[in-house]
C-alpha cells in the first residue's frame, strides 16, 4: 500500500510525496520495463531470423558444410537487418501496435515476401542453385517463426497489461493541471509499470521568476535524494515560453524530462514529425497508402493488367470486330473522367451506343435505352465494355481496384449531393472496387444510392490492404455473373 504526504510549498505549490513501495508490491514483476519493450521484440525478432537460418542450413539437402553455414547465416543477417530496419520505419515494434495481431501479420507476410523477391532474383542472376534452395527453406522457416513469435509477443503483453507486471520505472511528476486529474493520470501510469514518486503543482502562468526558482529548486533537491528514472512534466503547451526557462533549471539533474501536453494545442502534437527542409512541420493528415504500400499496390496493377490483356487478347480482337461491323463508329469510347487528386484523364472503353457523349449534360445509360447497340447490349450485359480500361491501369491513371471514376458531368453533380464525395479522389479510380461486388453498379439517378457508393468507397480508402484488393478481384467476375443494374 502506497502512502502519500502532502505538503505546501511557501509559494502555494504543492508536492505530493509517494513513498516507496513495499517489497511485496514489486512481487510477480517481469525483469521487462515498458520502455524496453520495443528493444526486446527487435532482439528477439533478429534471434528468430537466425535461427531459422541456422535451422535451415541443417535441414538443406546435402548437409551443412561450413562455407553454406557461413553463407546462410550471413544472408539470415542482411534479411534480420532489412526487415528491422523498414518494420521499425513503420512503426509497427510499438507496444500498442504488437498487440493488433493482423495488422503485424500483414506487415510481416508483406516485407519478408519482398525481401525474398528481390533476394531470389539476385541469386537467380547469380546462378547460384544450391543456395537458392537452402534460402527457399529459410524464407518458410522464418515466416512462420516470426509469425509464432508475434502471437506469443502479443499474449505475454496482454498479461503485462492486464495484471501489471511490467518492472517498476520511478517518475516525478511537474504538472499544471488541477489534483482531481492526479488520479487518472496516476492509474495509466500504474498499468505501464510506472510509479510515480513525487508530485509537483506548476505555479500559474504567468507567475514571477522567484516561484519558478524555488519550484526547480525543491524538484532539484528532492530528486536527488530519491531514486528516479525520469521526470515527466505535464502542462499546457501554450505556456512554452514559462515551461522553457523551468526546464532549463532542470538541466543539471541527468535524467530524460518527458514533456505531455494537454489542452486544445495537445491535439497538433499527436501527429507525426516530418521535416520540411530545414523546417520541422506535422503532419496533418497522412495518405492513404505508404510508400511499400503503393509499390505494392502498382506492381499487381502493372501484372495483372498485362496478364489481362495477354489472355484476353483474341476476345478483345473479336469484340472490336463486332462493333466494327455492327455500327458505325469508332471501336473505342474515350471519356474525361475524374481521376486521383481530381485530375482529368481519358478513359476507353468499347463504344455501346450510337452515340459519343462527353460534354456538360450527359444521360445515364436507362433499361432499354434506344441509344445503346446490338453489340453493346452485350457488353454492357457482360461488363465486357470495361475491359479496355485495363490501358489506364498499365498507363498509371487507374487501378484494377478502387472507387469507380465518374464522368466529368456526374462527378459535378455528385459532389454538391455528397459531402464526403471528394475524399473518393484520395486513391486511383478503379475498374473495380468494394462498392461494385455489393451490387453498386451502373447509374445512380437518386442521391441515396451515390451515398451508399460513398460509403463503400470511403470504407474501401480506410481499410485498404492487398488481401482486400485480391478478394474483390475474386469476386468480381462472380458479380459480373449475377449481373446486377448491368444495362
Amino acid at each position: 500500500m502506497n502512502f502519500m504526504n502532502r505538503h505546501i510549498a511557501d509559494d502555494g505549490s504543492a508536492l505530493t510525496v509517494v513513498d516507496s513501495p513495499s517489497p511485496i508490491a514489486d512481487e510477480g514483476k517481469w525483469p521487462v520495463r515498458y520502455d524496453s519493450v520495443e528493444f526486446v521484440v527487435i532482439c528477439a525478432d533478429i534471434a528468430t531470423i537466425l535461427f531459422a537460418g541456422f535451422l535451415s542450413a541443417l535441414l538443406s539437402p546435402g548437409g551443412p558444410p561450413q562455407a553454406g553455414l557461413i553463407q546462410t547465416f550471413g544472408y539470415a543477417a542482411a534479411a534480420a537487418v532489412c526487415l528491422v530496419y523498414i518494420l521499425k520505419g513503420r512503426g509497427l515494434y510499438r507496444p500498442t501496435e504488437l498487440l493488433v495481431l493482423r495488422s503485424q501479420v500483414r506487415g510481416i507476410c508483406l516485407t519478408w515476401i519482398l525481401l525474398h523477391v528481390l533476394a531470389a532474383t539476385v541469386e537467380m542472376l547469380d546462378d547460384n542453385p544450391s543456395f537458392f534452395r537452402g534460402a527457399g527453406l529459410f524464407a518458410v522457416l522464418g515466416l512462420a517463426s516470426l509469425i509464432v513469435q508475434r502471437c506469443v509477443a502479443r499474449e505475454l503483453l496482454i498479461k503485462c497489461f492486464s495484471g501489471r507486471r511490467f518492472a517498476r520505472t520511478s517518475l516525478v511528476l511537474i504538472t499544471d493541471q488541477p489534483p482531481s486529474s492526479h488520479a487518472g493520470l496516476s492509474e495509466a501510469l500504474a498499468v505501464l509499470g510506472y510509479c510515480v514518486k513525487g508530485r509537483f503543482d506548476l505555479p500559474a502562468m504567468g507567475s514571477d521568476p522567484g516561484s519558478r526558482k524555488q519550484l526547480s529548486s525543491r524538484v532539484i533537491e528532492h530528486i536527488r535524494n530519491s531514486e528516479v528514472d525520469k521526470i515527466v512534466l505535464e502542462a499546457n503547451p501554450a505556456r512554452w515560453a514559462d515551461l522553457r526557462a523551468f526546464i532549463s533549471d532542470l538541466r543539471v539533474l541527468p535524467f530524460p524530462i518527458m514533456f505531455v501536453p494537454v489542452g486544445a494545442a495537445s491535439e497538433l502534437l499527436r501527429h507525426p514529425a516530418r521535416s520540411l527542409g530545414s523546417a520541422a512541420c506535422l503532419e496533418i493528415q497522412p495518405g492513404p497508402l505508404t510508400a511499400i504500400e503503393r509499390a505494392s499496390k502498382r506492381t499487381i496493377d502493372i501484372i495483372g493488367a498485362g496478364l489481362a490483356l495477354t489472355v484476353l487478347a483474341p476476345f478483345l480482337a473479336i469484340a472490336a470486330v463486332a462493333i466494327r461491323l455492327d455500327s458505325p463508329g469508332p471501336i473505342l469510347f474515350k471519356q474525361r473522367r475524374c481521376g486521383f487528386n481530381g485530375r482529368v484523364f481519358s478513359i476507353r472503353k468499347f463504344r455501346t451506343m450510337h452515340v459519343l457523349e462527353d460534354g456538360s449534360v450527359i444521360a445515364q445509360a436507362t433499361p432499354l435505352d434506344q441509344r445503346v447497340t446490338r453489340v453493346g447490349k452485350w457488353l454492357r450485359r457482360t461488363s465486357f465494355d470495361e475491359l479496355p480500361q485495363l490501358l489506364n491501369v498499365l498507363e498509371g491513371s487507374m487501378s484494377l481496384v478502387g472507387p469507380r471514376p465518374h464522368a466529368l458531368a456526374h462527378d459535378g453533380q455528385f459532389d454538391k449531393l455528397v459531402r464526403k464525395y471528394a475524399f473518393r479522389r484520395r486513391v486511383r479510380p478503379g475498374l473495380t472496387g468494394w462498392a461494385q461486388i455489393h451490387g453498386c453498379r451502373g447509374p445512380t439517378p437518386t442521391a441515396t444510392m451515390v451515398e451508399r457508393r460513398v460509403e463503400y468507397d470511403l470504407w474501401y480508402i480506410d481499410n485498404w490492404s492487398l488481401r482486400l484488393d485480391l478478394a474483390i478481384l475474386l469476386r468480381t467476375p462472380l458479380e459480373v455473373l449475377r449481373g446486377r443494374n448491368a444495362y
